[in-house]
């Protein structure tokens, strides 16, 4: 004989009913919850959400980011990065993509069709990665806001240091010829406007690199979109060790 469902059970729907059974635990607190983040880390990550996402200041280039690189959201970008919770990007993309819908008007309208280009990890690191988490990040934004998907126009061709352990000088010349455009997508990605994904923005250095390459193959280039956003890098001590983040309960 089969166990009937409360009725409450039953009112919630299939996917209601599907989460139950399909709960995995938070990234942040270990907590069983069937979304991306229980309640109470959610609301952590989301008290770093900025009241002001964009940001035109950067010559030649807007900027656009969901939250400060602080707290919890650090914490959650962490656990992204180096210790392989891939589905993190899914909550992180459309987070961005929500807030770039929100900022449309505030950004103008392009006088091109946009096209999406994620800042490229190195062959090297992406082979010990296994992932790149600005394309996984990217790709939630896409499938949000509708906008095209180039992931493999933009190339990493030099394998840099760090970025966090040098200074804004140190960076720039870090980056200078690090990256290059795949030759079959410059003729396409010549008809659009570009706008670049990345995880973190900080002194801005990889985003004007990465523009500058886009630029001199004749791509125009509307600006960057990034999860997070340090205010003063200088302020920032390294990347979190996904090892030792704790989280408050």
């Amino acid at each position: 004989m089969h166990r009937l469902l409360p009725k409450d059970w039953i009112n919630q729907g299939p996917q209601q009913l599907l989460n139950l059974f399909l709960a995995g635990h938070c990234p942040l607190c270990q907590r069983s919850t069937p979304a991306a983040l229980c309640p109470s880390c959610l609301r952590q990550v989301r008290q770093c959400q900025s009241a002001a996402p964009c940001d035109r200041s950067q010559p030649g280039l807007s900027i656009v980011s969901w939250g400060r690189y602080e707290g919890s959201l650090r914490q959650l970008i962490g656990r992204l990065k180096y210790d392989g919770h891939t589905d993190i990007a899914q909550f992180l993309g459309h987070e961005l993509g929500q807030t770039w819908l929100d900022q449309r008007s505030t950004l103008g309208r392009s006088p091109r069709p946009i096209a999406v280009v994620p800042i490229p990890l190195h062959a090297t690191k992406l082979q010990q990665r296994g992932f790149n988490q600005a394309d996984l990040i990217a790709r939630w934004f896409c499938r949000l806001t509708q906008l095209p998907l180039h992931s493999q126009s933009l190339l990493r061709v030099q394998a840099t240091q760090a970025q966090h352990r040098l200074g804004y000088r140190d960076r720039q010349h870090n980056l200078a010829q690090a990256f290059a455009v795949a030759p079959h997508q410059v003729q396409a990605l010549q008809t659009t406007t570009v706008w670049l994904i990345d995880d973190i923005f900080t002194t801005g250095a990889t985003a004007q690199s990465a523009a500058q390459t886009l630029r001199r193959s004749g791509i125009s280039v509307g600006g960057i979109c990034t999860v997070a956003r340090a205010i003063a890098w200088s302020d920032l001590g390294p990347e979190p060790n996904p090892n030792s983040i704790s989280v408050q309960q």
